[in-house]
Parts: structure tokens; sequence; C-alpha cells
């Protein structure tokens, strides 16, 4: 059973799910160590971003039975909804090596690297990925973008490597019944804008690594 913390402001619920797996906290901890080299924190974010993604489609994903023929008869089974559509918002950089990881999870989704569509389909589910929710500014700020075209909070998931306290409560505040799945929240943001303990600065630790976007 994943860890669960609810937030509740000004009558807001805010869920934020915390998985228990040694797999996750494995790739956290490579990614707080300061010795980690590059090339291996971007895989840690691939491999948060993958099982992150896993857990937060465990209840959400549309599905629908469906019947096919085996070998030996008939089997009732379960496949994807394909007419409904999934699109994938990444922050880059850090959110973009997340997303690395959930298409291994989530083959149909659509790509939007060009920040939030102008038109999203009424039935569309959003997935936003997010190396860090800090403060919570730049997580409003697509919600925002999102709720202009009445995008519900049930229809977004959010996945974050990491987490700070005071940024969820920031977001809590603002924003109703949002799930956000990430592998742990911390308590405190430095005088210089990063969480403590936390995984550093991903735009740094990547070396601004860009190439291979798609």
């Amino acid at each position: 059973m994943a860890n669960q913390s609810l937030w509740k402001q000004m009558g807001m619920t805010l869920k934020v799910v915390v998985p228990p797996h040694p797999l996750i906290a494995h790739w956290l901890t490579m990614l707080r160590d300061i010795n980690t080299p590059a090339p291996l924190y971007a895989k840690g974010l691939e491999e948060l971003g993958k099982w992150l993604t896993y857990e937060a489609l465990r209840d959400w994903l549309p599905h629908q039975k469906q019947q096919v023929i085996t070998t030996q008869g008939k089997s009732d089974g379960t496949v994807i909804a394909a007419n409904i559509p999934l699109l994938a918002l990444p922050q880059i950089p850090g959110g973009l090596e997340l997303w690395y990881g959930a298409r291994k999870v989530l083959p149909n989704a659509h790509l939007c690297l060009g920040g939030v569509p102008n038109c999203i389909d009424k039935n569309a589910g959003i997935i936003i990925f997010l190396d860090q929710i800090l403060d919570g500014a730049d997580l409003i700020k697509t919600l925002t973008l999102l709720n202009k075209q009445n995008i519900e909070s049930r229809r977004i998931r959010v996945i974050s490597a990491l987490s700070s306290r005071p940024g969820l409560q920031r977001v809590g505040q603002e924003i109703q019944d949002l799930n956000i799945f990430c592998a742990c929240i911390d308590a405190e943001i430095t005088d210089n804008g990063e969480i403590s303990p936390g995984i550093g600065n991903p735009s740094l630790r990547l070396n601004t690594k860009t190439s291979g976007l798609l």
C-alpha cells in the first residue's frame, strides 16, 4: 500500500502518493548523491518516471473488457481504451527524463513539448512530468492553463521525483482534488531556492542534456 498524504487547505484536498517501492527508493538515493555522474543521474530520473507512472496508472488508466480467441477457445480480457487520448506534458529538462521512463508504460501517449496545447480533447487524460515541486509556482502555472480549458483535476496526474512540503501546501491551497505521485516529500526549501536535502539542480546535474528529445 502506497503512503498517502492529504493537505486540507481552504476546504480543498490534495492527494500525494509516495509508493514504498525499493526501486523507487534506490533511484531517489542515486539522485540525492552528489557523486552521481550525469548519465546515472539521468537514468535515475528515467527509472523514477517509469515506476511512478506505473503506480499513477493503477486505478486511472481507461480500460475496457474484450473477448479474444485463444488457441484453446475464448477468453475474457482487458485492453486499454484506445478512444481516450493521453497527453504527456514534461517540464524540460528533468521532466523530459522522467518521460523517457514513463513512455515505457505509456506507449500510446502523445508528447507535448511546446507546453500546454491550445486545444485539448474533452475526454483526454493529462500527465504532467516535472523533476521537482519546489515552491509550487511552476506546477500551478501549468494547472491554471489547463483549468482555462475546463480540464478537471480528476483528469490529471502529476509525476515528480521529489516534492517539498511548502510547495505541496501552496498547491493544495489553490488546486482542488489533484493527485501527485512522487518518490519523497522533503521538509524544507533553502534560502537559495533548493529543496533540502533534495536532489540538487537537475539542469546543472544533467549538464543541460537536451539531445535526443524524441
